[in-house]
């Protein structure tokens, strides 16, 4: 297991937000987790590909736990995989492929690590990572014990669930999906028309992470922005996408508190114009 000091954490969240934590560990088994959750003294944030984050500090006293490459381990057994918090979604639906197995398409061009996606029930277009889940094993950080549960008992809502709600406590180590047989070629065409389309709709070009709101129900967040005329508006270094108003991107030096202040400021116009609460799907941190 590896241990840095004063770790640079641009490169590990996507918005590249600048930011050091004071020590940053890189587990490769539960047993490293564990162990490093013993550390009774000292303060724990952990994080698994950064897609979904806000880094709100340029320098953080609290340790950080990067659960990344170095915990992304995974297995196939006939249509089940075993994989570890840190893996890709990306490399696991291409191994799906390799594989002829059909569930995790619509995850090809989400960025996320499995970890991540699960916390948040990661989804699009009607399909949500609980569809394809079998059971998660995790850490209860304060009992320091470790839980096998299935997919029935984690609370699944849209964007939600039990690790969501106990955010810092229950720490997703690895998981067990079941996808189904299928066609190659069929996988392989609904893989690259997700793609496309993502790419034609989503400011790939700029650092982001993803969808900054969820959708509040009966509308959508992208149009109603658009609508108050806000794309493009600027606040430091972070812009409102000019190709998708749901998105925020960092136009190249933006900080965290650049992000947060142009989220503000939307909410509070959106509230104004619509009466409707958006609500931060992103992690702050």
């Amino acid at each position: 297991m590896d241990v840095i000091e004063n770790f640079d954490l641009t490169y590990s969240n996507s918005y590249r937000v600048g930011a050091i934590c004071r020590k940053a560990y890189f587990p490769n088994t539960i047993d490293d987790v564990v162990r490093i959750c013993e550390y009774k003294n000292e303060q724990l944030i952990f994080l698994g590909g950064g897609y979904n984050v806000i880094l709100s500090k340029p320098y953080y006293e609290e340790s950080f736990v990067l659960l990344k490459k170095n915990f992304s381990r995974y297995s196939f057994e006939n249509d089940l995989i075993k994989a570890q918090a840190g893996v890709e979604l990306k490399e696991l639906s291409e191994q799906a492929l390799q594989h002829a197995l059909t569930g995790l398409e619509m995850f090809y061009d989400i960025p996320s690590s499995l970890g991540g996606a699960i916390v948040m029930n990661a989804g699009a277009s009607g399909e949500e990572i609980k569809d394809v889940l079998v059971n998660v094993t995790y850490l209860n950080k304060s009992t320091l014990k470790v839980h096998t549960i299935d997919r029935s008992e984690m609370n699944f809502e849209y964007r939600n669930s039990i690790f969501q709600e106990n955010s810092g406590e229950l720490i997703i180590l690895e998981a067990q999906l079941k996808l189904a047989p299928g066609n190659k070629a069929s996988i392989k065409e609904k893989m690259t028309q997700i793609y496309d389309a993502r790419q034609a709709k989503q400011p790939k070009e700029y650092p982001n992470a993803g969808s900054v709101f969820k959708r509040p129900k009966g509308k959508f967040v992208g149009p109603m922005i658009e609508e108050l005329g806000l794309k493009g508006f600027t606040i430091g270094g972070a812009k409102i996408s000019e190709k998708h108003a749901g998105f925020i991107v960092n136009t190249g030096n933006a900080t965290g508190n650049d992000i947060l202040s142009i989220i503000e400021y939307v909410k509070n116009k959106v509230k104004a114009e619509f009466s409707v609460d958006l609500e931060v799907e992103q992690r702050v941190i």
